[in-house]
């Protein structure tokens, strides 16, 4: 569940620091295809591992095999990723381990050079299976499910009129499902969305563009749960609809083609409908990023955004979220030692909801501390320390359920 509720960023510095951190690696098929396949394992410690105020500690092993395939054509390419994890508790040893896999996929095509005219297309697909068994209610933990697959498709085509005017269309579609345990377990709440939405720049000079950008966006939440003996703390008792919609429209900069600096800033204004028509919301928007090589061994990246989305907690509730992270990598050691350090912060103001009880504001703050040694051309080691706290207000039957944690890994990875 914190997957999406919490971290949507928190990795930017090891975005960040990707470059320097890539070998040279795999086998060739034919002159085009690469393959990288791999191996990791590491052990994990923490300190709440239930994610409230008084969870418990545990310890954990983690596996991890998949590889990476790359085919480069003449003006087109595709990169397909896959794994399969394996987690393993010391304690709660039925109710934590955790078997996953999933796979991403990428395709770019362009008839052109980057600024020069022509087309572009991009499409993206990934999926992900997690079975967590979490049944934690003979420990004293909140009897959570969190069983979910998850599942996204996008894809965007740009076309590049001239060397200063240049447009796209975009669209993605989002799916989570829940297999929650209704007779026995509290339920999480799926969600699908659908986003489709257009651009258009023009080049003030070299390094810089003017954009002004526009989306539509609807979701529907999975509310089609048994909430027998909760109807007490309902409002409505679930008559709300399931379905929000909202629309985007921004403008502002972006850099074009710098050696060392790229970002992108839009603000604007969004207008959103909660359960069809029950109630409506109109908030600043905006979008941030930037990412600057600051030299040679030096690389930061910074992301900033506000969205709504659906709760996956409570039934009825639409989230509106403020999402800021920021990173940084360096690399020493003629490349094989890499550093990072990132920083994240997310504010949850549940705006809407079928129940006065969900209605609170939640704040979460993470810090991350990583180092990554490639030992050669085969083996990387690698460590980081983690805090994540979290914080309820707004509602004083949800200020016991903040908390903190702490977690440290240790590991190896095996690539060819």
């Amino acid at each position: 569940m914190k997957k999406t509720i919490s971290l949507f960023a928190v990795l930017a510095s090891c975005v960040a620091g990707a470059e320097m951190m890539d070998r040279p690696g795999g086998f060739k098929i034919g002159e085009r295809m690469t393959i990288k396949p791999y191996v990791s394992l590491n052990y994990v410690y923490d300190s709440n591992a239930d994610q409230q105020k008084h969870g418990q500690h545990v310890s954990s092993w983690e596996i991890t095999p998949g590889f990476g395939a790359a085919y480069k054509g003449d003006n087109w390419g595709v990169d397909l990723s896959a794994f399969y994890r394996y987690t393993a508790y010391s304690r709660y040893v039925r109710s934590l381990n955790e078997n996953s896999y999933g796979e991403d996929l990428k395709f770019y095509w362009a008839n052109s050079a980057p600024d020069e005219k022509g087309w572009t297309l991009l499409f993206g697909e990934k999926y992900q299976k997690i079975a967590a068994d979490d049944d934690k209610s003979e420990n004293n933990g909140r009897g959570l499910w969190r069983d979910r697959e998850t599942f996204l498709v996008s894809g965007a085509a740009e076309r590049r009129f001239n060397e200063r005017l240049h447009a796209d269309v975009n669209a993605n579609y989002y799916y989570l499902d829940y297999a929650n345990r209704a007779t026995k377990y509290a339920n999480l709440y799926g969600w699908k969305r659908i986003t489709v939405g257009a651009e258009a720049g023009y080049a003030l000079s070299k390094w810089t563009d003017i954009i002004v950008a526009g989306n539509y966006m609807w979701y529907e939440q999975d509310n089609d749960k048994d909430r027998s003996g909760y109807s007490k703390y309902y409002d409505n008792s679930g008559h709300y609809s399931s379905k929000s919609k909202g629309y985007s429209v921004q403008g502002g900069i972006a850099s074009r083609a710098t050696e060392r600096i790229s970002y992108r800033a839009l603000f604007g204004w969004t207008h959103f409908d909660y359960a069809g028509g029950v109630d409506k919301d109109d908030t600043p928007s905006y979008a941030l990023s930037l990412n600057w090589k600051l030299s040679d061994t030096w690389n930061t990246m910074l992301l900033a955004s506000r969205y709504y989305q659906p709760s996956e907690r409570q039934f009825g509730t639409a989230v509106l979220v403020d999402a800021v992270s920021w990173g940084v990598a360096h690399s020493m050691i003629r490349g094989k030692l890499t550093s990072t350090l990132d920083f994240a912060y997310r504010h949850e103001d549940r705006t809407f909801s079928d129940a006065s009880a969900y209605k609170y504001d939640e704040d979460i703050f993470s810090a991350r501390f990583g180092l990554n040694y490639t030992l050669n051309r085969f083996i990387t080691l690698f460590g980081r320390a983690e805090y994540q706290g979290c914080w309820f207000t707004g509602n004083a039957g949800n200020t016991d359920r903040d908390y903190d944690r702490f977690r440290g890994t240790l590991g190896f990875r095996l690539t060819y």
